[in-house]
Parts: C-alpha cells; structure tokens; sequence
C-alpha cells in the first residue's frame, strides 16, 4: 500500500506531510516524558522486524495480487500508540530514503495511512477493549482480526481518496474503493493472523510486556534482553533469507491501478517539486527495490523468467540487514536523545 509521488497532487501531498509532521511532533514528546530506557530498544528491534516483514509480499489466492505486513497494529500492541507510530515513520522513512519504495511527496500519506488508524483508531477503540481482560490466545486472535482489519480498511480508504482528490489521473473513486477494500480486507485479515501469532509468543516469552494493555504507551516490566533478541534474531533472518520467497504478484494497489489504467503506475511528475524530489530519490538510493540493480524492471513487469520463485537474490539480502541495522541504529540514537533531554530537564 506504499504510494508512489504520481499519484498525488503536490497539495495533497503537502498537506498530508503536515498532518504527519504535527503527529511525530506529538508522539517525540509523549515518548521523551513517558518512555522508559527500555522502549527505545524494543522500538529498534521491533521496527526492524516490521521492515523486514514488510520486504515479503504473499500471494492472495485467487486475484492474482498480493499484499505484505504492514505492522501497524503489531507495533502499537507491544510498543503503545505513540511509540509505534513514531517507529512506522521510521520505517517507511528508511525505506523512502535508502530502497526508493514510496514517494518521498507521498512519504507523509503513507506514513499517516500506514501508522495513524492503526496505532490511534484501530488499537484503543477496537483491539484495547477486547484485550483488556481477557489475553488469552482466542481474544487476542479475535482482536487482532477486528484491529488490522478496519486498519488496512481505512488505510485503504484514504489511498483511494488522496488519489482522487489530487486529480492525476481519470480514476473513478467509486470503482477504485471497489476494487482497494476487498483486496485489503483480505491483506488485512492475513496480517490479523500473522500479528497475532507474534503477540502470542510475546505472551508465551515475555508475559510481563502485555500486562497494560490501554490507550497510553505501556512500560513493560522485567528485563527484556530475551525478547530483543527474539525480534533481532526474527528481522535478520526474515530480511535475509525469507525476503527470497515474497511473491512476484503486484500488491493491492498496484493490482488495483491495473485493472483500471491498464498499468499498475500513471505517469510520473516531469515538472514541479514532484520530480525534484524524485530525482533526489533516486539520488539517495543506495538499494532501489531493494537489490543491486537499479536497472532491473519493476515486478509487476519483470519478464517470466526473472519471476522464478524462490528468488534468491543477494541484493536482497544486503538490502535486508541495512535495513535492519538502520533502523536498530536510529532508535539507539532516539534513546541516547531521550536519555539527554531527561538529564536536561533534571538540572533545569
């Protein structure tokens, strides 16, 4: 569900950086006064686990689409709202940055459609409640499903209008939300299963951090060396080896755009801070698609004998563990940042 720059109008794009740049805002500083020392390595292992899920698309049987993990709702169940949100920035951020996978002008869409419903609509009005007394294994499936699934609903949702509002193309809203809400609903009740599983072996591992289950950020108790090096331990080989066996298909937005534009992409911006900032991406990519080749063609156009799956790929691998080691590295440097502004404020 990671838009690209064409999709959207420079207004629209603009705006929803704005919306996502006062949410950061807003998490930073409930993160700097609530956390705990232990949150900013659970937030690195943890979002590193979630970019490498991410890299692996699955089929949706059937459609001849696919969809990946988002993680939303998983970070936000082990990690608070505010937390989370701030970690799925980071991720896409990365990603945006070092693998050219989103628009950096459709950066603050996709880090509002990925992390907003799922950390602050999703996870305290849906899963908070039917957690709250009960986490057993069936509540916690049970929730998860209801979580992810209006989650990925709503992101959706929001692609299907930020598209049509920024007007670059012909696209009817009313067939592309036909076409983007089934497929999701079917991404989103995969990811329900997927999250919780991972919950449940966080609650087999380490039952202390899902004790406060609420709508403000937990601080779980005990040591968690175990568990961080559960997730580093999941990340490293998810991004090195299962990367190898995502599925070829395109996922639900592309999947959508072909069946309406004949192409899963419309053009991109020629003019215009849009291709200013494109051609800054591609100068920052270290890894486009996540490989060495930056010539190589996009999936969902990539010639039969290059889709041979499993598509054991070094490229990938690589792209994998710096991903992985960006992201452990960027909340080693938040929590050294929490830990200076709380001396700060101690001698102040």
């Amino acid at each position: 569900m990671h838009m690209s720059d064409a999709l959207l109008s420079p207004a629209v794009g603009g705006a929803m950086w704005a919306g996502t740049l006062g949410t950061i805002a807003y998490c930073s500083k409930k993160v700097r006064t609530e956390a705990d020392d232990q949150v900013p390595p659970l937030m690195g292992v943890t979002g590193a686990f979630v970019f490498a899920a991410q890299m692996i698309n699955f089929t949706i049987p059937g459609t001849g689409s696919s969809g990946h993990l988002a993680g939303g709702m998983l970070l936000a169940i082990l990690l608070g709202p505010h937390a989370a949100f701030l970690v799925m920035a980071s991720v896409l951020i990365i990603q945006a940055l070092l693998f050219a996978d989103g628009g950096l002008l459709a950066l603050g869409c996709n880090i509002w459609n990925l992390g907003m419903y799922a950390c602050f609509i999703a996870y305290p009005l849906i899963y908070a409640p039917l957690v709250r007394r009960h986490r057993t294994p069936g509540r916690i499936l049970l929730a998860s499903l209801a979580s992810a699934i209006v989650a990925l609903q709503l992101g959706a949702f929001s692609v299907v209008l930020e598209t049509v509002v920024s007007g670059r193309s012909d696209i009817s809203l009313g067939l592309f939300a036909l076409l983007m809400q089934p497929i999701h609903l079917a991404i989103g009740a995969v990811e329900g299963v997927i999250t919780a599983g991972v919950v449940n072996y966080v609650r087999k591992l380490q039952p202390e951090a899902l004790v406060h289950t609420g709508m403000t950020r937990r601080v779980p108790g005990g040591r968690l060396k175990t568990l961080t090096l559960a997730f580093l331990f999941l990340a490293l080989v998810t991004g090195g080896v299962f990367s190898w066996f995502a599925s070829a298909n395109p996922d639900g937005l592309e999947w959508a755009l072909q069946r309406i534009t004949g192409a899963a992409e419309i053009p991109e911006h020629t003019t215009g801070i849009g291709a200013t900032l494109r051609a800054l991406q591609a100068k920052l990519a270290i890894l486009p698609d996540y490989t060495f080749k930056p010539d190589a063609p996009p999936k969902a156009e990539a010639s039969r004998e290059s889709l041979a799956w499993p598509h054991v790929d070094v490229g990938t691998t690589v792209a994998g563990m710096v991903g992985v080691a960006m992201m452990i590295t960027l909340m080693f440097v938040v929590g050294v940042g929490i830990r200076a502004l709380r001396k700060r404020a101690a001698r102040g």
